[in-house]
């Protein structure tokens, strides 16, 4: 144990980790080695502190480690698929087996023990391979590690280190890493213990993802059927095979350099997934990892490792690389001598970089690398090693394209163009079309012979198995991306989900606009709704007809004497671009978030910038805060402890009155109308309203913009006198056109079951109306279609305000909320019930807090304020219609006892309102009316 300090320090025995547990009364224990591990630690910790947390797993369950041959046994009685091998323990049959082999067939040689992570052997001969058995068996290299050698088919593909938590019955998956062993750029020199890491690894896809995620399950239930269940960390090392992932072995804890980038990107606590694990609830818990994020690390080591190196320089910069957004630096071999920093070890440091995207991750990396130095303490000189083509293999390697098409193909010549200039890292390995005489085809024979061109007949076959053909003409030839040219067929559901982000296509408009219109026709409907600009799109093939997320959108004018054959061609000389820039961000590592249109580093600012507002919504039960996984709220200090209470919750929108906030770029009301109409509803159940969650879904995020709702969110919280507690910001570049957006508000309050409303409701009670301020959130669909009809502009002084306000700055007058007036009703029992007027007006909202014995007559309605007198003589709507479609000036009705009516006005004007007789309830029909005996005035 070498930080342990006094007696401790230095050991490695499992009786000092036992008295440091001890000592310090320590509640987990998480072993980290191998040695330990096959030492039975575990074992003796859980023997000796049962009370104790180990996460790690037990000797028994380490013999997938310790033991090669007992792992390639074991794979095998599970029909996990892993290289062809033979376990030999003595060195004349090992001998003999390799001589027995077909000339040319190469293996790998393996110590069956443990040997520090240097028992493989990768000889290239059969000179070699014996050479490799006498160094395990013979020369005992490794020591006893080497007693029983396992000499296995040498397989080809990349390597993939696949790390997995493990709880004795359920394995889950982490982001799959690759990492760099030898000491030199391009993968040359010595082997080391690791110069890099980086993750996710492009090499895995998401199916493979998930049979690997399979074969650790298969571990972990073999393992617990065998009375050996496996706790703690279980490491894959997969070989990506032409025939799929391939299991080479199994270490039992976390790898180095790999950990360094796979722990960064785990969104849970990862406290809480070592006590799941050790408590056997790992499948309780959502273990969630960081969308869109990638993670590099870069090793810093002193010069002449893996050799002689020296040790004790002086270590400098680490507090300036911790300073570089993203960047964490992880001590290796280091110390601490006189208050300094020194170097101890052969690979010292490690330094990771997160950042949306791989390329932008080792950037990061490297720009962390560069702040450090080890510097001799003799000669002044530098003495840092690092390698300077981290996941080179990832970021370096060219996009193998496999095209589709019908046609001439006239957008693929120019990305040919930008692929043979080296303006695309990529090249095309498929041409496949529908039709035997395609011109494309022709493009593709050009490229030369090592091009597949071929034309795929559909005579007999169903779309689906149409498909499966293209499909393996495409895997075959090694496509890993498809883009469709100019192909006339719709794709099937199964070519679809087989190329899933995957695939791109074109469309000539902007999307979402005009999706599933073709050629002239998508032009024609861009002229006729009079859009100033057009475009085209490329996009991510699915099921939906071009309903898939974006890519790429290029842009062009809209000219007043555009045909549809004019604007066709100004938007066809823009695809081939578009192609080449989709293409490109293909090329990289990945296509992040941010290629998709989804900006995460907005996101987050949009977060830092509503915090001060959500913070002034704190109220008891709960402290406002944001960024956690859920919103805690405690009941009791709100009030509300006890087994009479019950939770109601409330959910709305602001509906089309948003086209009018983004039409006048007036955003900041529309926050409070979507808190008003969920806290306005919570009050008809006599609840007081607790606490509010947002939904804000856009395509394309304006940090200001947003912003600005959320703080009228907040607002309107503070107004309702409930917590902002959370919400989600939803950036969808394929569901809203550009400067679109939409909301969704979500209530949650509480009633003690004595108090809830409506009740008690009589014939005799009266009516009791509350003003609204306007025409809050309902009946805009009309609105809009009265004002176009009357040629008003957003903009345009509103013919029926005072003031000089125009059409938009009067209509987006925030819905009222009703809480700090109502409540004080409520709380003393004034209430019978209530009617939030909302859409379907007064005549279909009172009747929902009717009973069958009651009807309600009113004989007073308030005179039409200018906006509804407007509304009524622009749509020529009679006074029924209008009390179905708008609040007409009153928000609330209450109903209340007739001899506490008075008593209920002067409790409305102390909280600012003032109610106004309406009518009353008489014995009912039994069909709930609501029948009106005045004018509206």
């Amino acid at each position: 144990v070498s930080n342990a300090g006094g007696e401790h320090a230095g050991r490695q025995d499992n009786a000092a980790v036992l008295e440091l547990v001890e000592l310090h009364g320590a509640d987990m224990v998480v072993v980290g080695p191998e040695q330990p591990l096959v030492d039975g630690l575990v074992d003796e910790l859980r023997e000796a502190k049962p009370q104790v947390r180990a996460f790690g797993p037990t000797k028994a369950a380490a013999t997938l480690e310790a033991s090669k041959a007992f792992t390639k046994d074991f794979l095998k009685h599970c029909g996990i698929r892993t290289a062809a091998y033979e376990n030999f323990t003595a060195v004349d049959e090992a001998l003999e087996y390799v001589r027995s082999l077909p000339e040319g067939r190469r293996v790998v040689v393996k110590a069956s023990g443990l040997a520090a992570g240097k028992g493989v052997l990768l000889p290239e001969t059969r000179e070699e391979a014996e050479a490799a058995v006498k160094e395990i068996m013979s020369d005992k290299t490794f020591g006893s590690a080497g007693d029983t050698c396992v000499i296995e088919q040498f397989m080809t593909g990349p390597e993939a280190s696949c790390l997995c938590f493990c709880d004795g019955k359920t394995a889950k998956l982490m982001p799959a890493a690759q990492d760099h062993k030898r000491a030199l750029d391009g993968d040359r020199g010595l082997n080391t213990g690791g110069m890099g890491a980086y993750a996710p690894a492009p090499c895995v896809t998401p199916d493979m993802q998930a049979e690997i995620e399979e074969m650790c399950q298969k571990t972990v239930t073999e393992m617990a059927r065998r009375g050996t269940p496996y706790v703690g960390v279980l490491y894959a090392g997969i070989m990506c095979t032409p025939d799929g992932p391939s299991m080479l072995e199994y270490n039992c804890r976390f790898g180095d350099p790999e950990t360094q980038v796979v722990l960064p990107l785990l969104e849970t606590d990862l406290y809480e997934v070592f006590v799941a694990c050790c408590d056997q609830t790992l499948s309780d818990v959502d273990v969630r990892f960081k969308d869109g994020v990638a993670a590099a690390t870069v090793v810093c080591a002193a010069q002449g490792y893996p050799e002689k190196y020296p040790k004790g320089m002086s270590i400098t910069g680490i507090p300036a690389a911790n300073s570089v957004s993203g960047v964490k630096v992880y001590h290796a071999g280091t110390k601490l001598s006189n208050e300094e920093t020194v170097t101890s070890g052969g690979r010292v440091l490690a330094v990771t970089g997160l950042a949306s995207g791989l390329k932008a991750a080792v950037k990061t990396a490297y720009s962390g690398v560069s702040k450090i130095d080890f510097v001799d303490k003799a000669t002044q000189a530098s003495k840092l090693h690092h390698r300077t083509d981290i996941a080179h293999r990832a970021i370096g390697k060219k996009l193998r394209l496999g095209v589709m098409g019908s046609t001439r193909g006239t957008a693929l010549a120019p990305v040919l163009e930008a692929i043979a200039s080296g303006e695309l890292n990529a090249e095309v390995v498929a041409v496949v079309s529908n039709r035997s005489a395609a011109p494309i085809l022709e493009k593709g024979r050009a490229l030369g012979p090592t091009v597949v061109s071929k034309f795929v007949s559909s005579k007999g076959l169903s779309r689906a198995e149409y498909d499966a053909e293209c499909t393996s003409v495409l895997v075959a030839a090694g496509a890993e991306m498809v883009i469709l040219v100019g192909y006339m067929r719709i794709l099937s559901a199964e070519f679809c989900r087989f190329w899933e982000n995957k695939c791109i296509n074109v469309h000539p408009s902007l999307l979402p606009k005009h999706g599933g219109l073709m050629d002239l026709e998508v032009h024609q409907a861009v002229i006729d709704a009079k859009e100033a600009e057009s475009g085209c799109t490329i996009h991510m093939v699915t099921e939906e007809v071009d309903g898939g997320a974006v890519v790429v959108q290029k842009k062009v004018e809209v000219s007043p004497d555009d045909t549809a054959e004019t604007l066709k061609a100004k938007v066809q000389k823009q695809e081939s671009l578009a192609y080449i820039e989709a293409i490109a961000k293909f090329t990289k590592s990945s296509i992040s978030y941010a290629d998709a249109g989804v900006d995460i580093v907005a996101g987050a600012n949009l977060v830092e910038m509503i915090k001060p507002a959500c913070k002034r919504t704190r109220r008891p039960g709960c402290d406002a805060d944001l960024g956690g996984f859920g919103s805690l709220f405690d009941l009791s200090a709100a009030g509300y402890a006890g087994d009479d209470v019950v939770i109601v919750g409330a959910t709305d929108g602001v509906g089309t009155k948003l086209r009018i906030a983004q039409g006048a770029k007036i955003h900041s009301g529309v926050g409070i109308d979507l808190v008003a109409m969920c806290v306005n509803d919570l009050i008809v159940t006599g609840a007081e309203p607790l606490f509010f969650l947002d939904y804000y879904a856009t395509g394309k995020l304006d940090v200001e913009e947003a912003a600005e709702v959320v703080k009228g969110i907040a607002e309107g919280c503070a107004q309702a006198n409930c917590g902002l507690v959370g919400g989600e910001t939803a950036e969808m570049p394929s569901m809203y056109a550009p400067g679109d957006y939409d909301l969704g508000g979500f209530a949650v309050g509480a009633v003690r079951k004595p108090n809830i409303l409506p009740a008690n409701v009589k014939a005799g009670d009266v009516l009791i109306g509350v003003s609204s301020s306007g025409i809050h959130s309902n009946g805009f669909s009309l609105v809009r279609k009265l004002l176009a009809k009357e040629g008003l502009d957003w903009n345009d002084v509103a013919p029926w305000g005072e003031g000089g306000e125009t059409v938009a700055e009067n209509l987006l007058t925030p819905t009222k909320i009703y809480v700090r007036a109502l409540m004080p009703l409520v709380k003393k029992g004034l209430l019978n019930g209530s009617a939030h007027i909302t859409g379907g007006g007064l005549l279909e909202n009172l009747n929902r807090s009717l009973t069958d014995e009651t009807d309600a007559e009113v004989s007073f309605h308030p005179p039409l304020t200018p906006v509804f007198k407007w509304m009524q003589q622009a749509s020529g709507l009679p006074d029924e219609e209008m009390l179905k479609t708008f609040n007409c000036g009153v928000g609330f009705v209450l109903i209340v006892d007739a001899d506490k009516a008075q008593e209920a006005l002067e409790v409305l004007k102390e909280g600012g309102e003032a109610g106004f007789l309406m009518g009353q309830l008489v014995k009912g029909t039994g069909d709930k009316r609501v029948v009106v005996k005045c004018t509206l005035g």
